[in-house]
């Protein structure tokens, strides 16, 4: 079946300016709701005409309507034409067919390596949501695509949101300059360099709306545990960091303890946020005294490059009355650490905290650290002093970009790669790097488990 959406159903496309636009979306089996962000804003370089190809079902329709919804809106509306086909070999359509020529892949990612490997070989472009893969044993796939991308003259490439949070961009910053931060410590795996930790919730709201998961969301043999899921991100920040335009490779990289562990879900739960009344089959496997056990938490420390590292994931049900998914992060450097922190005394909003100033009065470093401040590209940034061991960076409301909009910044960076037609050689190495290091660290955790 194929029909053409963009406020009602057309059967032309809209986009009368596509000679000039250089580059066509195609989304395939859009079963996460990330595929529809990616299409909040409108570029220059995209057609308005966007290729769907999905099975029939509800998360065709939710990703349909989420769409329909951005259109729709008040406040700088899109202008998107979805052109769907839903017919059962909606891939082997896509790829027959190639309309377009980046494929976005934001869904089941038990599918997701075997949608990018024939993508790539395909020669089409592909900008994947996380995690590309979902265990080690997709992980010479994954290396195949990159090396098959490269001969294809195509690009590969991650949806790696949390780079552009304004907090994490200046944490970046300032352990980069060794007047104010020093050096990174080594640190040990007792108490690792550098530490990242993410709490999400099931029940949340997206473009402020009750977010409708699919049922699958919650079997790890579809989604991925927690430990290769939202860590992708986590580590993605240990390497952009730490070690910015460096090549890494796999052989960076020692794991050193890895656990995981599950949250109870109740039935009332999972009807709550799934809009289903009965566990679907393909979960039987997970369900104890009526609850669903779900390993979406997991949490490993290890080396990379000689500087030790922890990343940890944890997944509750729903957020407090205010709150939302959280960060925290702490980089140990010889004249100060840089933490950040989202707690109920931050009003969850995430905050950067310059810690245990060493070496130096506090005020004194506190004008030093104006001074850099003040050499970034961003004004109107303050200093003010919290205790006589900390110091809070005062961030303007102008740079508080919510997550959503970070999808804009992240297409429009792949875009820009897409007209240069390369990704940096750090750009993927670091990525091939990264699922090395979450794939090993869930396959040590559960041979710990079974123990």
């Amino acid at each position: 079946m194929l029909f053409s959406c963009s406020g009602g159903i057309s059967q032309k496309k809209t986009d009368t300016s596509n000679q000039v636009k250089m580059f066509k979306l195609m989304t395939v089996d859009p079963g996460h709701f990330h595929a529809a962000l990616v299409q909040k804003s409108m570029y220059a370089q995209l057609s308005n005409d966007v290729y769907v190809f999905a099975p029939e079902g509800s998360d065709l329709q939710q990703h349909l309507d989420r769409i329909k919804s951005f259109n729709a809106r008040s406040d700088s509306p899109t202008s998107w034409n979805e052109i769907v086909y839903s017919g059962a070999d909606f891939f082997e359509k896509m790829i027959s067919e190639k309309p377009g020529n980046v494929v976005v892949l934001s869904g089941n990612n038990r599918k997701k390596a075997d949608y990018i490997v024939r993508s790539v070989n395909a020669g089409l472009n592909v900008l994947a949501d996380k995690p590309m893969i979902i265990n080690a044993a997709d992980f010479p796939l994954l290396e195949e695509a990159f090396s098959t991308a490269s001969k294809n003259g195509v690009l590969l490439y991650d949806i790696m949101t949390e780079r552009y949070e304004i907090t994490t961009i200046l944490q970046k910053a300032l352990s980069r300059n060794e007047e104010i931060f020093g050096r990174l410590q080594a640190g040990s795996i007792e108490e690792p360099a550098v530490e990242k930790v993410s709490v999400h919730h099931f029940a949340k709201y997206v473009s402020g709306k009750s977010l409708i998961r699919p049922s699958w969301f919650f079997d790890v043999e579809q989604q991925g545990e927690g430990i290769v899921d939202v860590t992708t991100h986590l580590v993605d920040l240990v390497q952009w960091e730490c070690f910015p335009d460096s090549l890494l490779s796999k052989h960076d990289i020692e794991i050193g303890n890895s656990k995981r562990w599950a949250t109870q879900i109740t039935k009332d739960q999972f009807r709550e946020v799934t809009g289903t009344e009965d566990y679907p089959g393909f979960l039987e496997k997970d369900i104890k005294n009526g609850d669903l056990s779900v390993f979406s938490n997991g949490e490993f420390v290890y080396r990379i490059k000689g500087i030790w590292a922890k990343v940890s994931v944890e997944w509750k049900f729903k957020a407090p009355e205010g709150g939302g998914d959280t960060h925290y992060s702490i980089m140990r450097g010889s004249n100060c650490n840089l933490v950040i922190r989202q707690t109920a005394e931050e009003k969850f909003k995430p905050e950067l905290y310059v810690e245990k100033v060493r070496g130096s009065d506090i005020d004194a470093f506190s004008l030093k650290l104006k001074k850099v401040l003040a050499s970034l590209p961003y004004d109107s940034i303050t200093v003010v002093k919290v205790n006589a061991d900390v110091l809070r960076i005062g961030i303007p409301a102008k740079y508080r970009v919510s997550h959503e909009d970070h999808f804009a910044q992240v297409t429009s960076k792949f875009l820009n790669y897409l007209n240069e037609g390369k990704i940096p050689e750090w750009e993927i190495q670091a990525m091939i790097t990264k699922y090395y290091t979450t794939t090993s660290a869930l396959k040590k955790a559960i041979r710990t488990d079974s123990r």
